[in-house]
């Protein structure tokens, strides 16, 4: 975080752990002078979550939500959902290009990622000048696969492992959960895609035979959870789930944590844009790359998601 908080010196506004550190305690800084750092902070976060995408294509796109408290307006508690997108450069970078959002939960989760809202994410995210988009790693809501057909056509979606994982063991008994999950990772530790679907059907079939929901489920989730199977082999566990996200969501949820509940939206915007932006900063000061160039060239100038979860139609 040392890069982002001398860029943030040298625009004249405090780091987040500065600024959280200053409002949580008696310093005796005026309200004036609050106004002022929370607003050029506001500024800077702003102009991160609008610049251009423009520069370069990005082939892996992630999405990922986490929960945070809010008032809202009749001053109650909410909590509200703050859809993350990171992606992956041509060149193997790994960027916080695309922005966060945050959006009210509804009722449930279901109402908060509805095909409305993800549309009009993904689509702000493709005026900006994303493109280049060959798979989409994001858990299965089916407001985003429907947005995905419209705004994504020809790119291919990945559904999570581990999400999907977490789905199976719920049709089982924890007296079986360790066991099914082993059988389950069998299956992403194959070395070819011909041999990773033959196994999930294996997979499938032993499960079924003692836990007859896992069947159908597994059935109608093959295409999307092993959609990475079709990219090269070094890419694949960087691509099957969306593990690259935890860390960013974890930095969200410990910053968070400092606050508790935030008074509103734009609070939220500011803390997460910040830690987004200095993160960002972070990946872009590394000298290693999250997949290596050599690698990222076997993807070649156009690609073959093949027909394995190719999103090629719209509604």
């Amino acid at each position: 975080m040392a890069l982002a908080a001398r860029n943030a010196a040298r625009l004249g506004v405090p780091s987040v752990g500065t600024l959280v550190a200053a409002l949580g305690i008696d310093s005796g800084i005026s309200k004036s002078e609050v106004s002022r750092i929370c607003a050029g902070r506001g500024e800077v976060v702003g102009a991160f979550r609008t610049r251009p995408l423009d520069h370069t294509a990005f082939p892996y796109v992630y999405l990922d939500a986490t929960y945070l408290h809010v008032r809202n307006s009749s001053s109650l508690v909410t909590s509200m959902a703050v859809v993350v997108a990171t992606g992956i450069t041509a060149e193997g970078a790994r960027e916080v290009r695309p922005r966060e959002r945050v959006v009210p939960p509804g009722l449930d989760v279901g109402d908060s990622e509805d095909e409305v809202f993800w549309r009009g994410f993904l689509a702000a995210l493709k005026k900006r000048g994303l493109s280049g988009v060959r798979l989409v790693i994001s858990d299965q809501h089916a407001g985003l696969v429907a947005a995905l057909r419209r705004s994504f056509q020809g790119s291919g979606h990945q559904r999570c492992r581990v999400h999907f994982a977490r789905n199976l063991l719920a049709h089982v008994p924890k007296s079986h959960s360790d066991m099914v999950a082993a059988v389950f990772r069998t299956i992403f530790a194959q070395p070819d895609p011909a041999t990773a679907a033959s196994t999930w059907d294996e997979v499938r079939d032993q499960l079924a035979g003692r836990f007859p929901k896992i069947g159908p489920l597994m059935d109608q989730a093959k295409s999307e959870v092993l959609a990475f199977s079709t990219f090269p082999w070094a890419h694949w566990s960087k691509i099957w789930s969306t593990n690259p996200l935890e860390r960013v969501n974890k930095e969200i949820k410990r910053r968070a944590r400092v606050v508790g509940i935030f008074p509103n939206e734009a609070a939220v915007i500011r803390l997460v844009g910040a830690v987004l932006a200095d993160m960002h900063d972070e990946w872009q000061s590394g000298e290693r790359r999250y997949l290596s160039e050599g690698s990222m060239a076997l993807l070649g100038p156009t690609g073959d998601t093949g027909t394995i979860a190719a999103i090629n139609r719209g509604e």
